[in-house]
């Protein structure tokens, strides 16, 4: 199997708390990382496994076997059964680790019947380090799902198109999501339309025939689903006028590609949108790596009225990151001497510039590195 930088939190959790569940998006590779912590496993979205997990719950709970519960939100009355055999040991730690895709379910059973009994830990498709460095060439271009391109690039984009659909189709509606299935799909590619854009809910409404009340209700689902990345704007003491509104990605570049009808490299560069694509590949490399180390950091951006920017303003361990994206491998002085004074409204204490290239230091102190390079940095 492959190393997930993950492990280490799970493992160094299942130390601290009774219960572990680890979340993410359907088919990122919980199931396999799961089952390598233990051989008591049960699928709960199969019949056969709830009825073996009934017949055998007071041995589970006795016994030494850390239990595997992959799927859990598709079995509810599990929450109050586990809460019960928790407090009837509270001290012993490590002795369950669930899994699920995040629905109203699975928040409902953890907020109402697990509170303070276990930690929540997210993981994301493969990160580009989690690869070989074949597999990091193609990485931007299909995305980090393990069966949708990285591993093998004759999957990408049928396997994207086939998980959207059944996302749209089956998975979405059976959590929650209240718009039809065909209104789903217009609006996920309406979201791949505005990747990285400032989000304007009304407009998206508007094509969609919905009012902004619903589509802002439906992007917090597909976000609590893994699908988005909001990235919320910079609200320092600055004297410049600021935009307010967030910044939306579509989380996994592979979907996104897939969505806007890319099937290739050389496709993906003769694309008028290449460079948000970019750049939201870089924000959720950073993020998600940051998460993997179970290292807590805030995410913002900075556009003002005047035309200053910076695309991703990192807090993290004392320090603040101004970094900027750039598809290039060789940024202009004149790049690197805006992003070193805009970086001064925010009273950034580092600064990067992403880049295709690792060049190293430029003007006084910017770090001009490729993606790389920076994640070794923070």
């Amino acid at each position: 199997m492959r190393r997930r930088v993950i492990a280490t939190e799970i493992q160094a959790a299942l130390l601290d708390w009774p219960a572990v569940v680890l979340v993410g998006p359907r088919q990122c590779g919980k199931t396999t990382l799961a089952r390598t912590l233990s051989s008591a496993y049960f699928d709960l979205e199969q019949n056969e496994d709830r009825v073996r997990l009934d017949a055998d719950w007071p041995d589970v709970v006795g016994g030494r076997r850390r239990a595997i519960l992959d799927e859990a939100q598709s079995w509810p009355d599990l929450f109050p059964r586990l809460r019960g055999a928790i407090d009837h040991d509270r001290k012993r730690n490590g002795r369950f680790l669930l899994t699920g895709s995040v629905s109203p379910a699975l928040r409902r059973g953890v907020s109402e019947s697990l509170a303070g009994r276990l930690k929540v830990i997210e993981l994301s498709p493969f990160l580009a380090c989690e690869l070989t460095a074949s597999e990091q060439k193609r990485h931007w271009l299909c995305g980090g799902f393990p069966d949708g391109g990285v591993l093998n690039l004759r999957r990408f984009p049928e396997w994207q198109t086939n998980y959207l659909s059944l996302l749209v189709q089956r998975d979405l509606p059976n959590w929650g999501l209240a718009g039809r299935p065909r209104e789903t799909d217009r609006l996920l590619r309406m979201l791949a339309l505005s990747h990285g854009q400032i989000w304007n809910a009304s407009r998206i409404g508007q094509s969609l025939g919905i009012s902004y009340h619903t589509v802002n209700d439906h992007v917090e689902f597909l976000e609590d689903a893994f699908l988005l990345r909001r990235i919320e704007p910079f609200h320092g003491n600055l004297t410049k006028r600021l935009v307010k509104s967030p910044k939306l990605y579509l989380r996994d570049s592979g979907l996104l590609h897939a969505l806007l009808g890319v099937e290739s490299e050389k496709a993906l560069w003769s694309q008028p949108w290449v460079g948000a694509s970019w750049e939201g590949y870089v924000i959720e490399s950073i993020v998600a790596h940051l998460a993997a180390l179970g290292r807590g950091h805030e995410a913002h951006y900075l556009r003002t009225s005047d035309g200053h920017e910076i695309d991703l303003i990192l807090d993290v361990q004392g320090e603040r990151w101004a970094i900027e994206v750039k598809l290039t491998t060789s940024p202009s002085p004149a790049e690197v001497a805006r992003l070193e004074e805009t970086a001064k409204l925010v009273d950034a204490t580092r600064v990067a510039l992403v880049c295709r290239k690792h060049i190293g230091g430029q003007a006084k102190g910017v770090l001009v590195t490729d993606l790389e390079h920076l994640l070794e940095a923070i």
